[in-house]
């Protein structure tokens, strides 16, 4: 699987490929992986988007997961994530929401930030349990997730049971990024370009879009993994200790050998199905009882 995603999806995720043939592309190649069994995959809407809804079979429990997507905020939908929000879904026996929000650079920041929050607020107010509401996000959706959580928690509003986030991307400036990792999927000039699309003309290491400058006190707890591979690990580190400094749980796991959000391999690669596993298991401690 290694060598697919860096023969397969490196060569495609790079600064001079158009945008929509990374999105076909991405489709294509993520359908080689079916979805996790026992997992019925039903249309719904949230927040005025689309949604991939995943729900058990067996009598799912009354959580309610929404997922955000990774792919650099330019790319990314539910058929290049159904396969990990199934095995998710699984796992935790909750509900998974995959959201279909705006992507750049056709609608660039706050565009995607304000589609996670509608969607967020309109599923706590469907649910007979909004406290038992999970928020997962890989890569570009772990910045959604962070920065929804922030803006959530300034304005006073109700926040989730947990945050989830695999591999975040949370420098979108990626000054500090060392370069001396060799990833397997992502190339750092794709990554600036696709900031660029997200967030044109702004200052991408202010407040407004950098959660690691942000005041991360009275944030729910973290599940945070991270492949060894990838260039983004420093930032998830990162993230943990900052977190912890200010008094939030964190419960960050390294993945020895493995690279940017392998979670979505979950069914075909061992690792991969055991690291959703792991995910959902460490999300579902921190539901409360109803």
């Amino acid at each position: 699987m290694r060598t697919v995603v860096r023969t397969l999806v490196r060569p495609v995720l790079g600064p001079r490929v158009p945008v929509g043939v990374q999105r076909r592309w991405l489709d294509t190649v993520s359908g080689t992986t079916p979805p996790a069994t026992g997992v019925d995959i039903r249309t719904g809407r949230l927040g005025g988007r689309p949604t991939e809804v995943l729900v058990p079979a067996t009598t799912p429990t009354t959580a309610q997961v929404l997922y955000l997507h990774g792919g650099g905020f330019t790319t990314g939908s539910a058929a290049t994530h159904r396969t990990l929000a199934s095995h998710l879904a699984a796992t935790t026996g909750a509900v998974v929401h995959l959201l279909d929000y705006r992507l750049a650079p056709e609608h660039p920041f706050p565009a995607a930030l304000d589609d996670a929050l509608a969607a967020y607020r309109e599923l706590r107010e469907r649910t007979e349990h909004p406290g038992r509401t999970l928020v997962v996000g890989d890569s570009a959706g772990g910045w959604l997730a962070l920065t929804a959580a922030l803006r959530l928690r300034d304005e006073g509003s109700p926040l989730p049971a947990a945050l989830g986030l695999i591999s975040p991307w949370l420098d979108l400036s990626g000054a500090d990024r060392r370069d001396d990792l060799t990833d397997p999927m992502l190339q750092p000039a794709w990554l600036a370009r696709c900031a660029a699309e997200f967030a044109p003309g702004r200052d991408l290491r202010g407040r407004e879009l950098s959660p690691l400058a942000a005041d991360l006190t009275g944030l729910p707890p973290l599940v945070v993994q991270v492949g060894s591979e990838e260039i983004l690990f420093d930032e998830a580190v990162r993230l943990a200790e900052l977190a912890r400094a200010a008094g939030v749980p964190v419960d960050l796991r390294r993945f020895d050998g493995m690279w940017h959000v392998f979670q979505v391999s979950a069914g075909s690669v061992r690792e991969a199905t055991t690291a959703v596993t792991v995910l959902g298991e460490a999300l579902t401690a921190h539901l409360p009882a109803r």
